[in-house]
């Protein structure tokens, strides 16, 4: 019987499962899968051996004929889950050797991604000591006996994915509570780092497999737009893209792949040749993007992957000078741009030019393109929709980002097609996010988490998003979200705090998730939120150089003031800081390592200190990381002072005197440090409030328990605070005026 339904399975859904072997473990053994459609139970038993047992519930097996022929019979054990005794059944039957099959979650996710597990599956562990196998049930959530929202397919491709056996970690001198609360997390985070695996074993291998998976899935679906309110189909993005693909084959040629996945090469001999390596790495195939939040700059990114080229994002607000340094980083010798954006933005592309980097317009690239091949490629995506074939391996380099460059010159990052799959699917796997959300990203293009998560997020995973020009439009942004009816949205504390001091009261009832990063989410602005509002505004950590997302808080398990868990597959360290660890062991300087990390820089001699770490980033953050995985950043560690010996967080006297808040809305203070002959360094308060003395400043400093050497020694007022595009100090220009 067993054999039979395993061929009809492989017959409708081409089911297959990997590791199977692991389920002759002898008992007790638990067997835990996830749970996203009413056939679970089916894929997972056509895998086991008779004497397996599925647990149901007794009490809904009552609730009609089918119910109890499916849930009471000789592979299933029934136990009332009202009962306090439920667990103890249980338990009794594994302490003699059984081997249970238990949904964790209790009910089928209403989104396809994990709900909370319930305790009582932490309690059973802990009470037998029994063996754990996580099962990860791979495309169910597509079949229509799924109770969440997405798009079914009558025969979606399906498999299971079992672990080896996981041994419980000990847990002595706990109650019972705290031990059953800490092995429910423990089966969490596995089941968690299991999806993202999985996924990354045999799922799309790069974002132009992974967009075009889902452009197939739906290509009439509306799944972009922008300021302009002009509105895209998957079907108007594969057919803008290749048109626009087949125009960069004749103009900028395809250089040869020169570049070989980490996965796939040698490694190198060293650091020096892993850094000589990167610098021959493909820099004719590299080509500059300078374009704002339009549907162009999605359209132009897929059309140059199935080229063969590599975009590489340039900052339109960062002057002329730091692009033409960044150009010649990234070895660029065109920048493909348009002609009303350069216009209206006022841009000055003179030095590009004179520097011998040829400037193309989209809108010459489109007039040059006939009539008789859109018609052609149109009928082509209504017969047969798809993109063109690359060769494009997961390893190798998918985008160009530059770094913010607050604290200096900007270094290119290079992020693979791997790096950035892992954080959506990271991302992805901690949030309840459905086909029925609609994102709204305003943050740039040209900023990691704008790009990573604010568009090819939802772009592979068949989510709307719409397009903002700027984050800096406090009053038409919470408009905008009304009318969108938008549930997703990302800002630093700077934009999120603007759009509160301008937004109505209800012009955020629609949003589920509110998102902070790139700098710290202050006290003030998540009340602000949650009074006025009622939504919660989640924080989160990373880096241009993770894809961007290192953690961040969901409301599965949030902490205010901290920035959430680190992700799914995130490995960490702490390295001691001399006058700041101090015995903590939990502080230090972070670390980090994962599938998300990027392949290195384009600048030789940061390249080369990366390189050195075999893997891991130093991301240069002074964190706090506790026993949970949370991480709390205390500062950088340039943002730190040494005054007469000791180290002092310059974040944590801005954090402060943020409270300062009296003066306005407008009200803003940094703190930097400054030689001084006989402390070593000073620190001065900068503000833009000239009604700001330094007694007050001191006061404020003093009422949040801070120390004498934490006291501003001047204060300074300028006109108006230096800010990057992306809402943080500008604390390299502030130095630098303060100096002139």
């Amino acid at each position: 019987m067993i054999r039979f339904v395993r061929w009809v399975l492989r017959l409708l859904y081409g089911f297959w499962a990997d590791n199977e072997p692991v389920l002759k473990t002898a008992g007790p053994v638990l067997l835990l899968p996830n749970h996203v459609s009413w056939w679970d139970w089916l894929f997972i038993g056509a895998c086991l051996d008779p004497d397996w047992r599925f647990v149901t519930s007794s009490t809904a097996a009552e609730t009609s004929w089918l119910h109890k022929l499916i849930m009471v019979n000789r592979r299933t054990f029934p136990v009332d889950m009202n009962s306090p005794y439920a667990v103890k059944h249980m338990a009794d039957y594994l302490h003699k050797g059984g081997r249970l099959v238990l949904f964790p979650e209790g009910r089928i996710s209403t989104s396809g991604t994990l709900m909370k597990l319930y305790d009582g599956t932490g309690f059973l562990i802990r009470k037998t000591g029994a063996k754990v196998i996580t099962a990860y049930i791979r495309n169910a959530e597509r079949l229509p006996f799924s109770r969440n929202p997405n798009q079914k397919k009558i025969f979606p491709r399906v498999s299971a994915h079992f672990s080896a056996v996981l041994a419980p970690p000990p847990i002595d001198h706990q109650t019972a509570a705290h031990a059953r609360a800490q092995l429910t997390d423990w089966l969490r985070d596995r089941m968690l780092e299991q999806q993202v695996a999985t996924e990354m074993r045999f799922g799309a291998r790069t974002l132009l497999e992974a967009f075009d998976g889902a452009a197939r899935l739906q290509p009439g679906r509306k799944i972009l737009q922008d300021s302009s309110m002009a509105t895209l189909t998957y079907r108007r993005m594969l057919i803008g893209s290749r048109l626009l693909a087949g125009a960069w084959r004749n103009l900028l040629g395809t250089g040869e792949r020169e570049e070989t996945p980490a996965s796939d090469a040698e490694p190198p001999a060293n650091a020096e040749a892993a850094t000589e390596s990167a610098a021959r790495s493909r820099e004719e195939q590299h080509v500059g993007v300078l374009l704002p939040n339009v549907n162009a700059a999605p359209v132009v990114m897929l059309s140059l992957w199935q080229a063969g080229l590599v975009p590489a994002i340039l900052n339109y607000t960062s002057g002329p000078a730091t692009m033409l340094s960044c150009s010649r980083v990234a070895g660029l010798k065109t920048v493909i741009t348009s002609r009303a954006f350069v216009t209206g933005g006022r841009l000055d592309l003179a030095a590009l030019e004179n520097a011998g980097i040829r400037i193309v317009y989209l809108e010459d690239v489109r007039s040059q393109i006939s009539p008789g091949r859109k018609l052609l490629e149109t009928l082509r995506q209504w017969i047969m929709p798809g993109l063109i074939c690359s060769t494009a391996k997961a390893g190798d380099t998918a985008l160009i980002l530059f770094t913010s460059g607050s604290e200096g010159e900007p270094k290119a990052v290079a992020l693979s097609h791997s790096n950035l799959l892992a954080n959506i699917r990271q991302v992805v796997s901690i949030i309840d996010l459905v086909e029925t959300d609609r994102f709204f990203t305003a943050l740039p293009l040209f900023h990691s988490f704008g790009m990573s998560i604010g568009l090819w997020l939802p772009l592979v995973r068949n989510v709307f998003v719409f397009l903002y020009l700027s984050p800096l439009h406090y009053r038409v942004v919470p408009a905008a979200i009304y009318n969108l009816n938008s549930t997703v949205m990302f800002g630093t504390n700077t934009f999120l705090s603007g759009y509160a001091r301008k937004a109505h009261a209800y012009d955020f009832h629609t949003l589920r998730y509110v998102f902070a990063g790139a700098e710290k989410l202050q006290e003030s602005t998540a009340t602000i939120w949650m009074q006025k509002f009622g939504v919660r505004v989640l924080e989160g950590y990373g880096a241009t150089e993770c894809s961007p997302v290192v953690a961040v808080n969901v409301p599965m398990n949030p902490r205010a003031g901290w920035a959430g868990r680190l992700l799914p597959g995130v490995d960490y360290r702490l390295e001691p800081v001399e006058g700041v660890s101090g015995s903590d062991p939990q502080v230090g300087r972070l670390l980090v390592r994962g599938p998300n990390i990027m392949r290195g820089y384009l600048n030789p001699q940061p390249n080369a200190k990366f390189l050195a770490l075999n893997g891991w980033y130093d991301t240069g953050d002074i964190v706090r990381v506790d026993e949970h995985r949370f991480v709390q950043v205390l500062g950088r560690l340039k943002r730190f002072a040494k005054i007469s010996g000791e180290m002092v967080s310059l974040g944590a006297v801005e954090d402060a005197l943020a409270r300062l808040n009296h003066f306005g809305p407008k009200f803003a203070v940094a703190v930097i440090a400054q030689r001084d002959e006989s402390k070593g360094e000073k620190l001065v308060a900068v503000t833009n409030e000239p009604r700001l003395t330094l007694a007050e400043v001191r006061e404020a400093v003093r009422a949040a328990g801070l120390g004498n050497l934490a006291m501003p020694r001047e204060l300074r007022t300028v006109r108006e605070m230096p800010l990057l595009a992306t809402g943080k100090v500008d604390y390299r220009r502030l130095s630098e005026s303060l100096n002139d």
